[in-house]
């Protein structure tokens, strides 16, 4: 009797496990199969072109500021090469979590202290003993070697307020009045504040933005005519209204007029001789002496020039190819954006980018006057060389909502169908017998 006993238990245990076991593997069966959602074309056009960008900036500053740098220390000359690849370091660092995390860290309140921080270094920068002094233009924060420019954090701070204001108000795009002013009451003193550095062309670069932002959310084209009439004005009078702004718009009518070492047009004779010089092919990289003895500051604002001489026409045709890449990638995904506001953050940030870059090349091929802009990822400019990788981050996280998604579904379906029937079957055997017992 013990034997028989110990055998029917066990019977019942293996009946048990296998029960067990079969459960598993159906639940394994049943369990969604995922996969990583491959990145979306826009994504990996803006991730190829901006290290692309990127790569090759840090190629034309070692290019343009090194025989400057052995000539006046006497050392290896790639000061400006290893700060270009440091800031590059952080700037990708801050890519890399906004591409991740972007519009959950942005939150409207971090945005809103952004602002106030943006506005508060604005008038410390101006304040002697705080903004250092370069080249007339106190613009900047300096701990040794490492400077910082505000007004670049500035712009990134109000793309991010006017897009949100613009997505969260459509309606008052109707009206000039209520589109424009409360807009206004918050860019027009930062432009002032950075107008005052005196820093023009970063100005330019914010009311560009701006207006693409309006035109991007539907305001009338009569009113973003007149609100372009407006600032052409503010613009025209302030630029007559300063000595240093004044020689700048004198020399861009007449550069040769002005075309000595200490004239205001010696900078953009000599890019335009760099220009020249380069022809199709250019003299070969690295080789070229417009950089060393003519050109002020080739690794800043007149990189390009340097490109040119170097790399002829094709090195700027390939550099506007990249940046034509970086506009489709940007623009296709404002029109892919799941709502408003990443559509109109989207525009913004690209529209930051292109406006830079397109006044810098203007700027150098003698169709604007000086503004002191560089050009996006590849001049030497720390500030926005940082703030243009954070902003591509967000770009890069809106052209990328998803990571992963299921696969197979229908099969998935099926089997949970399947189950589901046989439940059922078992489930009405089991009432007909109990109804045939219960009648009998």
């Amino acid at each position: 009797m013990a034997r028989a006993a110990a055998a029917a238990r066990g019977a019942r245990d293996g009946r048990r496990e296998g029960a067990g076991a079969s459960r598993n593997a159906s639940a394994k069966r049943s369990r969604p199969a995922t996969r990583r959602v491959p990145p979306p074309l826009e994504h990996r056009i803006l991730m190829t072109a901006t290290l692309c960008l990127l790569a090759f900036g840090a190629v034309m500053v070692y290019s343009a500021s090194s025989p400057l740098g052995v000539l006046s220390s006497g050392g290896s000359g790639a000061g400006d090469f290893v700060r270009y690849l440091v800031f590059g370091a952080i700037g990708l660092g801050a890519m890399h979590v906004l591409a991740r995390r972007g519009l959950e860290i942005l939150t409207p309140k971090l945005v809103n202290g952004l602002l106030m921080g943006s506005f508060l270094m604005l008038v410390l920068v101006l304040i002697p003993g705080f903004g250092v002094v370069v080249n007339g233009a106190r613009r900047w924060f300096s701990a040794g070697p490492i400077q910082f420019q505000p007004s670049e954090v500035m712009k990134f701070a109000i793309v991010l307020y006017v897009a949100r204001y613009l997505a969260e108000h459509p309606k008052r795009m109707r009206s000039f009045r209520q589109a424009v002013a409360p807009i206004a009451v918050l860019v027009g003193p930062a432009c002032l504040l950075i107008v005052v550095e005196p820093d023009l062309g970063t100005t330019l670069v914010i009311a560009f933005t701006v207006a693409a932002l309006l035109v991007a959310a539907g305001m009338p084209m009569r009113y973003v005519a007149l609100l372009a009439g407006i600032v052409a004005v503010c613009v025209v009078l302030l630029a007559t209204a300063q000595p240093y702004e004044r020689a700048r718009l004198i020399s861009f009518l007449h550069p040769w007029a002005a075309a000595t070492k200490s004239g205001a047009g010696y900078q953009a004779v000599q890019g335009q001789i760099a220009l020249g010089q380069g022809g199709l092919f250019g003299v070969g990289l690295g080789r070229s002496v417009q950089k060393i003895f003519y050109l002020p500051e080739p690794q800043t604002d007149f990189i390009l020039a340097v490109i040119g001489d170097e790399l002829g026409v094709l090195g700027i045709f390939g550099v506007v190819c990249l940046y034509g890449m970086l506009a489709y990638a940007g623009l296709r995904t404002a029109r892919r954006a799941a709502d408003r506001y990443a559509k109109l953050l989207a525009t913004g940030l690209t529209s930051l980018i292109l406006c830079q870059g397109i006044l810098n090349i203007f700027v150098v091929l003698g169709l604007a006057p000086l503004t002191g802009v560089p050009l996006p990822f590849i001049s030497y400019a720390p500030t926005n060389l940082c703030v243009l990788l954070a902003g591509v981050g967000v770009l890069l996280n809106i052209s990328r909502p998803g990571l992963r998604v299921v696969r197979n579904p229908k099969k998935i379906e099926s089997a949970e169908d399947r189950d589901r029937r046989r439940r059922d079957r078992r489930a009405r055997r089991a009432g007909a017998g109990g109804g045939r017992r219960a009648a009998g």
